[in-house]
């Protein structure tokens, strides 16, 4: 039975602190959830920052399950999905006595594909031993399992290439064709998500599926009455990503390397097909070394000016142009084959939009390429996504949820709003309930040199070795950037060396997140040095984690091709670039890279941010004052005596 108040659902003798152990009364989770509950039934647009600890958990899912209405909830990643689907949404459902059914939906590549696993598995061509195994274990698990969610299956690293066999892509899928169609765990989850009251997804799903009405899905937000996006901070970033257009050297190997699959199958006595399939993917290994630097984030108008580039640019474009020749010929033979050559003429599209220099005044694009270790991709972004996320939010009434604990700048929302075109939303912000004043210490070393400094690294290890010793280990070293990463990793293991400390040193990237979250839990004194990855979406309670560094304050890099285009508009416009998008982005994500150190009410620790701009800068102030209240100082000493206590 539904009770007739919110304030009866989350009270101390309420049914959520019937059913769930260890649940506290919080005023601020009931203030969120009534600001949600009207927003709800008004079909309003709701902005909602809500601090560590205030449980905004509870406080959508409580509203959104009473409203009565089909809900989807997306978040940022595919734990808290998980989360939310095995432990949050079941709990809260039987504490309130609703009879509600939730579905699970992710990306086809999570689930198991029948006819890729088959296809793997009787052609036999793996990169090493492993996979043999591996596919062998999916094989067995896909005979079981009712879901074909590989999450289900851990006896197989997430890593594993065989994942890659044994699953489609949106672009390798045979859809209605496939021998397989009516057996096909991504359509029977589908099903399932069309007929239940509550749809978990995550936010690159609902954007490429829902938004885009991609892959057939459109059908699913027009019965939809609510939206909730947690972890909201990072939709402006995925709307880009989804609202643009990109082509990759990584599709066309893939789409190099099917149609060879397939050709075998469909057309082994076609030769010249076989050898465009090799050409097509030497061209577009080739468009990647062209480019040297690793992680380069390059204009199209840097790009032009590199001679290696065009040429390759442009052989790759006549390898693919003979390539379609050449399975248009053979496209009747299967319908894997005509497949790919759909595939073909995408990609051909995408590439010539690329190369396209005619913009639309209306919503104009940034042109730039990500080269990445092994790959590279060409983008189309849109330079800003409000008006089109406008569009999207248009039409159909129902209410729109954001939610995350870091949207705003103080308590500014204007800089997100104006990212999502969100003008007319109300907003809300929850502080956390966890005394800070008493449990946290902010720490500004002093001396350190302009971050552009030469020998900072060197500086910031000079600075952060004293904390590390006082805090014994139990430190994550935040870096802005992933050279800073290897050279501060570097210098403190050589001072740890140096010293005889007995304190393991982690570095992101030796192994994967999760195992590595799991050595740092157990070891208890660990420093792991990590980056972006380690930002947000970790959590660490109690003493393992008691000092939290970060190198620099996160101004994204300047010469980046999408900044730098954002920052030029804006100063076309007369606006002030840095304080109205570098400034807020920068935040933003310190809030986030700082709501790693105190994750629970018990949690003690030192947030020590290194940049000497954070008290030299005005701008330093914004910053600051937009974190938790910590107590502040500029002094080891009170460092020292805070771990002692």
């Amino acid at each position: 039975m539904v009770c007739p108040h919110l304030e009866e659902v989350f009270a101390a003798e309420g049914p959520l602190a019937t059913a769930i152990p260890g649940y506290r009364v919080r005023p601020q989770q009931l203030e969120m959830a009534q600001r949600i509950e009207a927003a709800i039934r008004d079909n309003r647009v709701l902005v909602a920052e809500a601090g560590t600890g205030t449980g905004k958990t509870f406080a959508y899912l409580v509203p959104a399950l009473r409203s009565g209405g089909k809900v989807i909830v997306s978040t940022g990643t595919k734990t808290l999905q998980d989360q939310l689907f095995n432990r949050d949404l079941p709990m809260v459902r039987d504490a309130l006595g609703l009879p509600m059914s939730i579905a699970l939906l992710k990306g086809r590549a999570n689930y198991v594909c029948h006819y890729h696993l088959d296809r793997a598995a009787s052609e036999g061509r793996f990169a090493n031993p492993a996979e043999v195994g591996h596919i062998r274990t999916i094989a067995k698990f896909a005979r079981a399992t009712k879901t074909g969610d590989k999450a289900e299956l851990s006896a197989v690293p997430e890593d594993s290439g065989a994942w890659a066999l044994a699953t489609s892509t949106r672009e390798n899928c045979l859809g209605q064709d496939c021998p397989h169609h009516a057996e096909c765990f991504v359509l029977a989850a589908r099903r399932e998500a069309m007929v239940a009251d509550v749809v978990v997804v995550n936010h690159h799903l609902f954007f490429a599926d829902v938004m885009l009405k991609d892959e057939g899905m459109a059908e699913l937000l027009p019965a939809c009455n609510t939206v909730i996006f947690d972890e909201a901070h990072q939709i402006p970033d995925v709307a880009g990503l989804f609202f643009g257009e990109a082509v990759g050297s990584g599709q066309l190997i893939d789409l190099a390397r099917d149609t060879r699959m397939e050709a075998i199958a469909g057309a082994k006595d076609y030769a010249p097909l076989q050898e465009a399939t090799r050409l097509l993917e030497k061209a577009a290994k080739d468009l990647r070394l062209a480019l040297p630097r690793e992680g380069a984030r390059l204009s199209a108008a840097q790009l032009a000016d590199r001679r290696h580039f065009v040429e390759a640019l442009a052989a790759l474009e006549k390898e693919l142009a003979d390539f379609a020749r050449h399975l248009e010929s053979q496209a009747v033979r299967s319908e894997g084959l005509a497949n790919c050559l759909a595939r073909t003429h995408e990609l051909t599209l995408r590439l010539k939009h690329w190369q396209a220099t005619d913009e639309d005044p209306e919503n104009p694009n940034i042109r730039w390429a990500d080269a990445g270790q092994y790959a590279i991709t060409l983008n189309l972004t849109p330079l800003s996504v409000a008006k089109i996320f406008r569009r999207q939010l248009e039409g159909h009434p129902r209410a729109w949820i954001f939610t995350s604990a870091t949207l705003a700048v103080g308590s500014d929302f204007s800089h997100y709003r104006g990212e999502l075109g969100l003008d007319d939303a109300d907003s809300g912000c929850w502080g956390s309930p966890f005394d800070y004043e008493a449990h946290a210490l902010l720490y500004s070393p002093q001396h350190l040199p302009d971050p552009n400094d030469p020998h900072y690294n060197e500086a910031v290890v000079e600075a952060v070795w004293p904390a590390i010793q006082a805090s014994g280990g139990r430190a994550f070293v935040l870096c802005t950037s992933l050279r800073a990463m290897r050279r501060i990793h570097e210098l403190l293991k050589e001072r740890i060396d140096f010293d005889g400390a007995d304190m393991p040193v982690l570095l992101q990237g030796e192994g994967s997140k999760t195992e590595l979250l799991e050595r740092f839990r157990r070891l208890g004194n660990a420093v792991l040095v990590a980056s972006q990855s380690f930002w947000e979406g970790v959590d660490v309670r109690g003493e393992a984690l008691s000092l939290v560094v970060i190198d620099k304050l996160p101004f994204a890099p300047p010469d980046d091709p999408v900044l730098a285009a954002r920052i030029e508009h804006l100063k076309q416009q007369g606006r002030n670039a840095f304080f109205e998008y570098q400034l807020p982005r920068a935040v933003i994500s310190m809030k986030q890279g700082a709501g790693r150190l105190i994750r629970d009410e018990t949690d003690r620790g030192v947030l020590m941010i290194c940049d000497p701009r954070l008290v030299g800068k005005s701008y330093g102030k914004r910053v600051w004052r937009s974190l938790p209240p910590m107590r502040r100082t500029r002094e080891i000493g009170d460092v020292e005596a805070f771990f002692k206590d």
